[in-house]
């Protein structure tokens, strides 16, 4: 790692330019950090052809000693590089630096030991027994097997959290890679491609790197028959074209997308204590997370007492320096998706809305992709602003009537990602949480987050899982033998 300015490529086991570069900006500052190579079509398909060459010649899809290995050297690499990385993700994310000691850096990395140990542990084949189908004596086994190529493609929000839980698992099951991240944070992905041909040996063509300015590599890494099995993370709406796209080769996909959480507190909750939870967890890297909690639903009796508290809490949190170990709310990525969350807060008012704090660009400062934090009130949860997908640092609190009336609103949502759960009754809260139509819930701050729990969603959040023994085995094919006795 020892290029501080540009970003290389890697395709095939080694790591090159690419046709042209492209700049890479601190959403803090607006400043140029520098470039990453901008890959061309062409450098897709050789990416592309590598992988498929790996796969297809080599043992690396037998190999688990090795594969092992490779997970375990790349591993250690990226902890004697965490200094180095860290400050890299902080300035070309924006990420708060707190959060690159969990999700943003540390928590990801380590997680990687763990999909190592699972494919150690798996039980990769299962022996079904003698029995005598149509009266032939056979003995059968059912066995595991990689997928094949799998073409990664990942979002800006946390990058490195989803670039290795997508190639951690993908690799420990055989499979061969190639990693399109999104063309706000490349360098994100550059240095794993770096890392990975220096300091592993990983094979030549097992994984390959390819960033690019160009959306359109995209839609080519998905529509290739070469590739076995697409991993997307984004957003609902690329997630239907990348479904649509596929459907061609019909290739198998994974599908992580977007949420609309419903942040649940019964009339029994410390209401205190909840609603500063849901303004930290609104906030929280400027609201850019998928599984985030931005619909506060609270008890209509206590309605405006729940306002006061989260919104004295929310204008508590920033925005401030992620630069600063105290800061929860960094800047947005871009001034495009800046310009997108100005465009729901004007359609909030539009919607009847008001805002209890925030509701635009704090003053002072002048560079830098700033939103405030936002607590939005007076809206149903019909309008737009309270069932689309925001990804800023944005919270809309609805009234409900009781237990029931909440489970209605929470699931009155297209998304089905997340959700929590906070009461002074546990059992109940349990049972509330129980009817919640997301694939993670939190109950009275409880954590489902780590290597070994499935990540995924309900409805349109997705198709599949990530992270566990259920994401490990997305990248797995079925295969049934029969031998006659």
């Amino acid at each position: 790692m020892s290029r501080p300015s540009d970003r290389l490529l890697l395709v095939d086991g080694r790591l090159v330019a690419g046709r042209g570069a492209f700049e890479t900006v601190d959403p803090a500052t607006e400043e140029v950090l520098g470039t990453a190579a901008d890959a061309t079509a062409a450098e897709m398909d050789a990416a592309i052809a590598a992988a498929r060459r790996a796969f297809d010649e080599t043992g690396w899809a037998t190999d688990l000693a090795l594969r092992v290995r490779c997970l375990r050297q790349l591993r250690e690499a990226l902890l004697r590089h965490a200094d180095e990385v860290r400050e890299l993700t902080i300035r070309e994310v924006g990420a708060p630096r707190f959060l690159t000691f969990g999700a943003q850096l540390d928590a990801p990395v380590d997680d990687l030991g763990w999909f190592a140990e699972l494919a150690e542990s798996y039980a990769w084949e299962r022996d079904l027994g003698r029995a005598e189908p149509m009266g032939i004596a056979s003995h059968r086994r059912v066995v595991r097997e990689p997928v094949g190529v799998v073409g990664a493609i990942t979002p800006w929000n946390f990058p490195h959290q989803i670039n290795l839980a997508k190639v951690g698992p993908a690799l420990a099951a055989g499979n061969t890679v190639v990693l399109k991240p999104a063309p706000d944070t490349p360098w994100c992905a550059a240095v794993l491609g770096e890392l990975i041909a220096e300091e592993t040996d990983v094979p030549a063509g097992v994984v390959n790197v390819v960033t690019s300015s160009d959306h359109a590599l995209g839609a080519q890494l998905v529509e290739d028959p070469r590739v076995d099995l697409v991993s997307f993370t984004g957003s609902t709406a690329t997630g239907r074209s990348v479904m649509t796209a596929a459907a061609g080769t019909l290739k198998r996909v994974f599908l992580e997308l977007g949420g609309k959480s419903a942040f649940v507190v019964l009339d029994d909750a410390d209401l205190r204590a909840a609603c500063s939870y849901a303004a930290f967890a609104a906030v929280t890297h400027a609201g850019q997370g998928c599984a985030i909690t931005t619909r506060l639903l609270v008890p209509r009796a206590r309605y405006d007492e729940a306002v006061a508290i989260t919104a004295k809490a929310m204008a508590g949190l920033g925005p401030g320096d992620p630069q600063d170990e105290r800061t929860i709310c960094g800047p947005v990525i871009s001034a495009r998706q800046r310009d997108r969350i100005e465009r729901y807060l004007e359609l909030a008012v539009e919607e009847g809305g008001a805002f209890a704090c925030g509701g635009g660009r704090p003053a002072g400062r002048d560079r830098g992709f700033w939103i405030e934090p936002t607590l939005v009130t007076g809206l149903t949860n019909a309008c737009r602003t309270a069932r689309e997908e925001i990804f800023g640092p944005v919270l809309v609190v609805l009234p409900h009537d009781g237990d029931d009336d909440a489970v209605r609103i929470a699931n009155d949502s297209p998304y089905g990602l997340s959700g929590a759960v906070h009461g002074g009754d546990v059992a109940r809260a349990r049972a509330v949480a129980a009817r919640l139509r997301t694939g993670t819930v939190s109950v009275n701050g409880g954590v489902w987050y780590g290597a070994d729990v499935p990540f995924g969603g309900y409805k349109q959040s997705g198709v599949g899982r990530e992270m566990g023994v259920a994401g490990f085995e997305e990248y797995l094919e079925t295969k049934a033998i029969a031998e006659a006795t």
